[in-house]
């Protein structure tokens, strides 16, 4: 549900600024949600005891420069009890420029570090399957293969040690 109204404000926001302004309201955004990361601060944003003009100043106050639309944004969303949607905002927000410069960023999680040039196969390939650029980072785990994610265009795909003898063995009991 909330996603739904963050997007409604995102798409609002997007028909009244320029694409200059797009990128440079995505990392205002960006720096605006991490603040949420720190508990005593999402707990005075989202605290009803503390008023919306405040809660609107604490947030302003953070930004160097702040553009006056984006400014008079946040208030639209202190007036209207939102200043919580900041940072499903700031991930909306984000997906709509990805999606205009149709450039991705996925995550590559295996237990073995692989080389740039593997890192840069699974880019190309993946290139070619989507017709999108995608940057892929590397994560490791305890994972026995590869999984490669990338969440904004729904692709996933593993190859695991596990999996392979899952299949492996419903093969066999099936043919017998």
């Amino acid at each position: 549900m909330e996603e739904l109204i963050a997007k409604r404000y995102v798409k609002a926001l997007l028909e009244v600024i320029s694409t200059e302004q797009k990128f440079s309201f995505s990392e205002v955004f960006n720096a605006i949600s991490s603040l949420f990361d720190d508990e005593n601060i999402s707990e005075k944003i989202n605290s009803p005891l503390i008023s919306s003009t405040k809660k609107v100043n604490f947030i302003v106050d953070r930004i160097k420069d702040a553009d006056s639309t984006l400014v008079n944004f946040i208030k639209i969303l202190g007036e209207n009890d939102r200043l919580d949607l900041i940072p499903i905002i700031s991930k909306s927000l984000n997906q709509e420029l990805q999606k205009e410069s149709n450039n991705y960023d996925g995550v590559v999680t295996s237990s073995n570090t692989l080389s740039d040039a593997d890192i840069a196969d699974l880019q190309e390939s993946l290139k070619k399957y989507t017709g999108s650029t995608i940057k892929l980072t590397q994560v490791q785990s305890d994972l026995e293969g590869i999984k490669v994610a990338v969440e904004d265009l729904g692709i996933e795909v593993n190859f695991s040690k596990q999996r392979v003898k899952e299949q492996l063995i419903d093969f066999i009991t099936k043919s017998l």
